[in-house]
């Protein structure tokens, strides 16, 4: 089954995620979702005769002035039948699509990697041609475009309650991890029935680190394929933090506001992964890692900072 959620007022949530949320369509494990996202709000769009277009859905959401915690704008929550506490939702990411001809970049005060470098605000609208995927820059320089979602998650633990979706944490949100294109799979942990998914913060280019605090901020259409495994499934026995998979990679993942302690809660989060998979000893895992195992700073902009493992899935398979 195929099911479509377009981005609306009804539809969307403005940077929070909560237990506590109804969904706004629940699913059967493994059907498919074609869901709108958008991004941006009126003192970012484009200015008239510019020849970029804002998005219909986008000036509707933006009108309604609806509550916000952080400014990324969300669709879902989307409940999976069956799914419960303990569980782990496989998130296929079937397709990701350009939903617009423009994206914003910008520099915000007292935030990014240097603050202190860079205290005033600056605001790019960067055109992109979805033919050739490429956006131009102000300087002139053109780059192609890897669109991702920035934000994918689940709900939190009910204990959370309304939380901010500016901070990732266990049930995954805010990653920013570039790696998480069309054709890779997320895994997350299950914290309340229906694990009720949500995405949005559509990416059209990124940098590992997202040093300045933003990426090529922009709208996508995405495709997800959602599958709910029982106690984790027999590869993963016991899911506690979100991982991923690529055509080439198995990602581990780290958040916290010290960088060196999200490196070492992906540095156990790959060990842990690869004793499930091998059997390996706990010490000759930890060796494999310092041998076949790239560690990169997802984004250091957060709060809660990432750190993404990447193993060469040959290595495994």
């Amino acid at each position: 089954m195929i099911h479509h959620v377009p981005a609306s007022p009804e539809n969307v949530r403005v940077g929070m995620f909560d237990a506590g949320f109804e969904p706004i369509l629940t699913i059967e494990s493994g059907d498919t979702v074609k869901v709108e996202t958008v991004s941006g709000k009126a003192s970012l769009f484009p200015q008239p005769g510019s020849g970029m277009t804002v998005p219909a859905a986008l000036r509707r959401i933006a009108e309604a002035n609806l509550p916000m915690l952080a400014p990324h704008i969300l669709t879902g929550p989307i409940g999976v039948a069956g799914a419960e506490p303990g569980d782990m939702l496989e998130v296929r990411i079937d397709a990701v699509e350009l939903g617009s001809d423009w994206g914003y970049n910008y520099i915000r005060p007292l935030a990014g990697a240097l603050p202190e470098d860079f205290p005033d605000l600056t605001v790019a609208t960067i055109p992109i041609d979805r033919e050739t995927r490429r956006a131009r820059l102000a300087w002139g320089m053109t780059l192609p475009v890897a669109p991702f979602f920035g934000v994918m998650g689940v709900a939190p633990p009910p204990s959370y309650a309304c939380i901010s979706s500016k901070e990732p944490r266990v049930h995954g949100g805010n990653m920013d991890n570039k790696e998480l294109v069309a054709g890779s799979t997320l895994f997350l942990p299950v914290h309340v029935p229906g694990a009720l998914f949500s995405a949005g913060d559509g990416h059209a280019l990124q940098g590992d680190g997202e040093v300045c605090v933003t990426a090529l901020e922009t709208c996508l259409d995405g495709e997800f394929t959602l599958a709910v495994h029982k106690g984790g499934g027999a590869a993963d026995p016991v899911l506690r933090f979100p991982r991923a998979e690529t055509p080439t990679h198995y990602i581990s993942m780290g958040f916290h506001e010290s960088l060196d302690q999200a490196l070492k809660q992906a540095l156990r989060e790959m060990i842990d992964f690869i004793r499930a998979r091998t059997g390996l000893a706990r010490a000759h895992a930890y060796q494999l890692c310092s041998l076949a195992v790239d560690f990169h700073v997802t984004q250091a902009v957060n709060g809660e900072k990432g750190v993404h493992g990447m193993l060469r899935r040959e290595i495994l398979d």
